[in-house]
């Protein structure tokens, strides 16, 4: 389905805090079989939202870069790592990560919302939103942050708060 990034925008403003709370909420006291029902909301929310039709995390947040993915993707564009880095990236100090040093991504094709270098992305873009990723309790800071840039994540937080109050 295809994702409307000012409605969603606005959806965030009015109910992000509510899930936000309700995510604390369950990770001080998670509800009994919290992890099998993320993986079937998981399901659910992939059938709801075209990823193609939003890249509001490409145009909108960084990944980090780990050494593994800089080797991969220089060697991608036939660039060295150094090379690679100087040109795409700068290191965050804060959080010791290297990261785009612009957005939106400059691997966006801001006409298709495709990524110029989806079989080499770096592996926290192929990982993200990370709905599934660990257990839900350990990885709701994640979450918390998401809602504000995903629509996936944001639906998946909202159907958990419908079905667990």
């Amino acid at each position: 389905m295809q994702v409307n990034l000012r409605s969603f925008k606005q959806k965030v403003r009015h109910n992000g805090k509510q899930l936000k709370s309700f995510l604390t909420k369950i990770e001080k006291k998670a509800p009994r079989g919290l992890d099998q029902l993320t993986q079937k909301l998981n399901t659910e929310v992939w059938n709801e939202v075209d990823c193609l039709s939003c890249a509001n995390c490409c145009k909108s947040m960084s990944p980090t870069f780990t050494k593994t993915d800089i080797k991969r993707i220089s060697a991608h564009l036939q660039m060295t790592p150094a090379v690679f880095s100087e040109t795409y990236l700068e290191y965050d100090k804060k959080d010791k990560d290297w990261v785009n040093i612009s957005k939106p991504c400059q691997f966006l094709n801001l006409k298709s919302n495709m990524c110029s270098i989806y079989e080499v992305r770096p592996a926290d873009c192929a990982g993200f939103p990370h709905l599934t990723k660990r257990k839900m309790t350990e990885y709701i800071h994640v979450h918390k942050q998401n809602i504000d840039y995903c629509p996936a994540t944001y639906k998946m937080v909202e159907k958990m708060k419908v079905l667990l109050g």
